[in-house]
C-alpha cells in the first residue's frame, strides 16, 4: 500500500477509529514533525483534540540515525536491547546521549505548546500518531511515557511498519491500528509518494487549524441541539 501524502494516510486512519469520534474523553497526541500532519486530519475526521508528545530518537556515537532508543518528553527513557548489546555503552554515556535530545525537547515544547502544558491524560483514551514507525524507537519511548501518566487506553495509530516492530508495537498499546506492513520493508518514505519534510512552523499551523476546527464543530453542535 503507498499513501499519496501523509494526509491521505490520516484519512485513513480515521476509517478504522471511527468508534471514537466525538468521545470527549479521547485525545490525539502525534510524534512530531511529520505524525502531526496524519494526526490533523484524525482530529478533523474524528472532532477530538489534537496535541504533540515530543520524543528524541537517540543515535548511536558513530551513527547518529541509527537508533539506540529514545527519550520521551516526560523524561521516559526506552533502549532497544540488540542496539544496546552492540554498542556496549554504560548508564552514564546512555544519559548523556539523553541530555543532549532532551534539550531539543524543550525546544519544541514551547515552540510548539507555546506556553501550554501537555494535557492531564488520566482517565483518558489516547490515540498516539505517526506517519510510520521502522524501528519504533520513538513510538515505543513514547507509549512507554504516556502509560506512565494513566490514561484510560492507549491506542496506536500507524499507516505503515515493518512486520516485527509492529508485532512489539502491539504489545506496547491496548490497540494498535495499522493500514500497512509490507514485506520487505526499505523506509517509512518509501511508502509515500509525497513524502515532503514537515516544518516546525507546519506542526504549530496544523495544531492552530485542529483547533479551530474543532471548536467551529462545538458551535456547529451546540446551536443545533440548543
Amino acid at each position: 500500500m503507498t499513501f499519496n501524502t501523509r494526509e491521505e494516510a490520516g484519512r485513513r486512519l480515521v476509517e478504522r477509529l471511527i468508534q471514537y469520534r466525538g468521545d470527549p474523553a479521547a485525545i490525539i497526541l502525534s510524534l512530531p514533525r511529520g505524525g502531526v500532519a496524519v494526526g490533523y486530519q484524525v482530529s478533523l475526521g474524528l472532532h477530538l483534540p489534537l496535541d504533540v508528545f515530543i520524543a528524541r530518537k537517540l543515535g548511536a556515537p558513530d551513527n547518529p540515525e541509527y537508533a539506540l532508543g529514545a527519550v520521551g518528553e516526560t523524561g521516559t527513557i526506552y533502549l532497544n536491547p540488540d542496539a544496546i548489546a552492540a554498542y556496549n555503552l554504560s548508564s552514564q554515556e546512555i544519559e548523556d546521549l539523553a541530555q543532549a535530545q532532551q534539550q531539543e525537547v524543550a525546544r519544541r515544547q514551547v515552540l510548539y505548546r507555546q506556553g501550554r502544558q501537555l494535557p492531564t491524560l488520566i482517565d483518558r483514551t489516547v490515540i498516539l500518531v505517526d506517519d510510520g514507525i521502522a524501528t519504533g524507537s520513538t513510538f515505543f519511548a513514547s507509549a512507554k511515557s504516556i502509560k506512565h501518566l494513566k490514561p484510560r487506553r492507549l491506542i496506536g495509530a500507524i499507516p505503515v511498519g515493518p512486520v516485527e516492530t509492529i508485532q512489539e508495537a502491539r504489545r506496547q498499546v491496548d490497540e494498535l491500528v495499522v493500514l500497512a506492513t509490507p514485506d520487505p520493508f526499505w523506509a517509512v518514505g518509501n511508502h509515500y509518494i509525497d513524502f515532503a519534510q514537515v516544518s516546525d512552523r507546519d506542526v504549530v499551523e496544523y495544531l492552530k487549524l485542529a483547533e479551530e476546527s474543532l471548536l467551529e464543530w462545538k458551535e456547529r453542535t451546540h446551536s443545533s441541539t440548543a
